[in-house]
């Protein structure tokens, strides 16, 4: 196991003091995290889950997924937030942002009802046309608008194609253990149900059967994901700033904020990180993004992004630093051959393969962008494969509520995001809004 964070490019913008004046924060957070005593105590089910987790659920999990890989040419997740992202980022990191082109194997897997759109739902029921279909609808309580939604439409066209009974074997829910809307429909119909714990917030369950049923559909070993997190809860226990990268990075991001960098850019230099970096924003925006505090998470693919963002990256305002992640070697590797015309210039490549070559655009960017004033955190992982990845997600996820309570704010709620619902509820004409909704409609 080796996800490790370098410090080696912010040298020049925290001095060795910083981090000392750091550890006392760092060591009170630690202890609030670990005896319950922080806010939002009731959502720590994560800090655990990968050595008290359901053995036995997690059994029928992989049943199940069992079931839809024989069974099932398409899967569509319905859910939003934290209920689809964490899915859909492992799935894209392990397998590939084209999984479903490739078809390597087990069913397609589309993700719905993380959006209004019409157009989007149209398509994903475009994509089901005349091929077997399971769903599994995520939700706690089955009242979200958006995952409603797309589950009252898909469960329509689900028995209407194949018929109640048949449909019943083909959805899967996963949502409150005793209670809720989708809860009394999945018992009522004869669903398969899996839990949401009560204990561990969206944004935190991925690693849960919120995020393992997709995950385990798609082929990945859900088994090494939550070693890769057991290992992880094991190994960041010490609260010693120098003996804990977590708590390390945790803290970086504390002292840039303080020296006014706003945002935090991950850079990834391989396409199939995106959805993780995705994943991150929601994990960090909705937990830190409060009572007027927080950096702003954003993310690019270098070097794409570099022919795009790279500018302001390099010479714009000084309001952000980077994270940058670097991940081992390629699946399948490409080398560069000789052209006898050497047309473009690039015979001095020959030899090399692309992974060399996306090292050193690596290199030749953090050094520039130091130059420019930006510092780049680097977090490595040596191998693209579950049990790293499961590490460092619960790395990412401890890292989050530590940096948290280092900032003063609740980890683990999201008082601001009713904000839009309630508005929206008035504007549609939702009962018991009608006071709401006059208001809303002068100001519009």
């Amino acid at each position: 196991m080796a996800v490790s964070l370098s410090v080696d490019y912010i040298k020049d913008f925290i001095r060795p003091h910083e981090w000392a004046a750091m550890q006392p924060l760092v060591t009170a957070a630690h202890r609030q995290l670990h005896d319950g005593t922080g806010a939002g105590s009731d959502f720590l089910g994560w800090l655990t889950w990968p050595a008290d987790y359901d053995r036995e659920e997690v059994a029928r999990i992989k049943a199940a997924a069992a079931r839809i890989r024989d069974t099932a040419d398409v899967l569509v997740v319905i859910g939003i937030g934290g209920s689809y992202l964490g899915a859909r980022a492992v799935i894209e990191f392990l397998r590939s942002p084209l999984y479903n082109s490739l078809r390597a194997g087990g069913p397609e897997i589309y993700f719905a009802g993380n959006s209004l759109s019409a157009d989007a739902l149209s398509e994903v029921l475009a994509l089901c046309e005349g091929k077997r279909v399971c769903l599994n609808v995520i939700s706690k309580s089955g009242t979200t608008t958006e995952p409603a939604i797309a589950f009252r439409v898909l469960r329509a066209y689900l028995e209407k194609t194949v018929g109640r009974e048949e449909a019943a074997r083909r959805i899967f829910v996963t949502t409150d253990r005793s209670r809720g809307t989708l809860k009394q429909l999945a018992d009522r119909e004869g669903y398969e149900t899996f839990v949401v714990p009560d204990n561990i917030g969206g944004r935190y369950s991925v690693l849960t059967p919120v995020g393992l049923l997709p995950i385990a559909a798609a082929g990945c070993d859900i088994d090494a994901l939550l070693a890769g997190a057991a290992q992880a809860m094991q190994a960041l226990q010490e609260p010693d700033l120098t003996k804990n990268d977590c708590y390390r990075y945790a803290a970086a991001r504390n002292i840039l904020l303080r020296k006014g960098r706003a945002v935090e850019l991950m850079a990834a230099y391989e396409p199939r990180w995106a959805m993780m970096s995705e994943w991150w924003k929601q994990l960090y925006g909705e937990s830190e993004g409060k009572d007027g505090k927080g950096l702003f998470p954003a993310s690019v693919i270098f070097s794409t992004d570099l022919h795009s963002l790279g500018q302001f990256v390099q010479d714009g305002t000084n309001l952000l630093f980077e994270t940058a992640v670097l991940l081992g070697p390629a699946q399948r590797e490409i080398t560069v051959a000789p052209d006898a015309d050497n047309g473009d210039g690039l015979n001095f490549l020959a030899g090399k393969t692309l992974s060399e070559i996306n090292r050193k655009a690596f290199q030749g960017t953090v050094l520039a962008h130091a130059d420019g004033g930006t510092p780049t955190l680097v977090l490595s992982v040596d191998r693209v494969c579950e049990q790293e990845l499961g590490y460092l997600i619960y790395f990412f996820e401890k890292a989050c509520a530590v940096s948290g309570y280092m900032l003063g704010v609740n980890p683990f709620d999201q008082p601001g995001v009713e904000g839009y619902k309630k508005n929206m509820f008035a504007l549609l004409g939702k009962p018991g809004y009608e006071d709401r909704r006059a208001a809303l409609e002068q100001r519009l």
